[in-house]
């Protein structure tokens, strides 16, 4: 009798499967409010690993952390009319609070350009304090209709940089330097993620910027999914809020402003681009745990083998894990670590111990063999180290064999259904893109030819690429 599946097959149905990886990989469950998720701490660690790395990235580029209030008075929002009116169905209103009606509601905060932008204008008033360059790391709430955990929830973990600058080159080179510098290369190199970089059309724009780009990925069912995006407010912000400052020549000139961020829905876009039916593959260079050490039987020598050999791949360097709970069986335990994406399993038992040898099993290649204790923390490095390239290549190869270059309409609607359509912009246009929204299909970017940034919503040679998203 065949064993059944511990996950529900991508091919058979890949929201029941996302659905499956979720709650048997113990990555979170729902919240008790509708919309809302509880993370547990495997899918934690593997937020903070995320939020490690990007972090480190934004402050290479020189912005630093700061906080700001969850509650924003409601008059903030008001202040900028396209910004407020972009929000208004997601936003959470509190109107009362200590058992009192408040004289003005307060919004649980949906992003913080708002209440950050207020206190640029206490803060900034010379060109010798600009740029200013701010993030935090925060919650956020808006009311989703069609909640989905990590994808769409209605409060979720993120971060959130603001900056203002003394012109509009110096913005849109600092918004261009965190969506490249810190998003994209972060996505690539740590999320083995190969993102395309583009223009967010006029339609897809954020509520109040003169300009959004985003990191668009592929899923594993061909869908889109926004893994960041970066915005050029212009002056709409610093002129609702009076950010201000005296230039070189003593003359008032109001500020530039950006704003960028990413948040957990990384880990969505994680399981989905490299998920298979056997559960998570966690990119060696994200992994919470990149090397389970997994003691096979009870047995004295080879329980302190593998502490030994745990020891000895932390001292490597090597995020490593023991796992000496031999009262569960051997394969139940594997299967867990298997569907938790642990990039790497050595198998210790006391005939591999008597032939000084340890089985690897490879999450990635799916293979499992002896290898020499001696020298192990090397065998494992380059495991690592191919695992990452392998995850790479294929979620590229997928991306480049699933994305087609139509000349229609019609041609890039059906091409949605399985992948990506690459078409020319101008041979759209917003008639086009709003023709394919009847049909849930959507335009997820603009690129040039090179793959470069468009200079404009309708800059000449354009193309967009068209997708269903999540």
């Amino acid at each position: 009798m065949a064993k059944a599946p511990v996950l529900t097959p991508q091919s058979e149905d890949f929201p029941r499967w996302y659905q499956d990886i979720v709650a048997k990989a113990e990555l979170a469950d729902n919240g008790p409010v509708r919309g809302t998720m509880v993370i547990r701490p495997y899918g934690y660690s593997i937020w903070e690993q995320m939020q490690a790395e990007v972090d480190r990235r934004i402050k290479r580029a020189g912005a630093k952390n700061a906080y700001f209030p969850l509650f924003i008075p409601e008059s903030y929002l008001k202040r900028e009319a396209e910004h407020v009116e972009g929000f208004s169905p997601e936003l959470a209103v509190v109107t009362v609070a200590g058992g009192k009606e408040l004289e003005e509601p307060v919004v649980v905060r949906p992003t913080s350009e708002t209440v950050i932008g207020e206190f640029m204008a206490k803060w900034v008033q010379s060109y010798r304090d600009l740029p200013l360059l701010l993030n935090q790391w925060a919650n956020v709430v808006r009311w989703e209709l069609r909640p989905r955990v990590f994808l769409r929830t209605s409060e979720f973990l993120w971060q959130e940089g603001h900056t203002a600058h003394v012109s509009e080159d110096d913005g849109r080179q600092y918004a261009e330097r965190i969506l490249h510098d810190v998003y994209e290369s972060f996505m690539r190199d740590v999320l083995a993620m190969p993102v395309v970089v583009g223009r967010k059309t006029a339609k897809e724009r954020f509520a109040g910027a003169t300009n959004t780009m985003t990191c668009e990925a592929m899923m594993g069912d061909g869908k889109a999914l926004q893994m960041g995006t970066s915005h050029e407010l212009g002056q709409n912000f610093a002129k609702a809020f009076d950010i201000q400052y005296l230039d070189n020549e003593g003359t008032q000139q109001h500020a530039w402003t950006t704003s960028w961020g990413v948040s957990t829905r990384m880990v969505g876009g994680l399981i989905m681009c490299h998920g298979d039916d056997n559960g998570l593959r966690i990119p060696p260079a994200l992994a919470p745990v990149q090397v389970v050490v997994l003691a096979v039987r009870d047995d004295d020598a080879v329980i302190e083998r593998c502490r030994t050999l745990a020891g000895e791949l932390a001292d490597a360097g090597v995020r490593v894990e023991l796992d000496v709970r031999v009262e569960t069986s051997m394969g139940r335990r594997a299967t867990d670590w298997e569907l938790k994406g642990v990039p790497v399993r050595l198998e210790l038992g006391p005939r591999d111990l008597t032939e000084g040898v340890v089985t690897l099993a490879n999450r990635f290649t799916g293979a499992k063999d002896a290898v020499a204790l001696n020298g192990i923390a090397a065998t494992v490095t380059a495991a690592l180290d191919a695992g990452q390239a392998q995850l790479l290549a294929e979620a590229t190869d997928r991306r480049n064999s699933r994305t087609v270059d139509v000349s229609s309409i019609a041609e890039a609607a059906e091409a949605a259904a399985t992948g990506w359509a690459r078409i020319p912009w101008a041979s759209m246009g917003t008639d086009g893109e709003t023709e394919l929204a009847k049909s849930s299909v959507t335009v997820r970017c603009l690129v040039m030819p090179d793959g470069s940034l468009p200079a404009s919503d309708n800059a000449d040679g354009a193309i967009a690429i068209v997708a269903r998203s999540y």
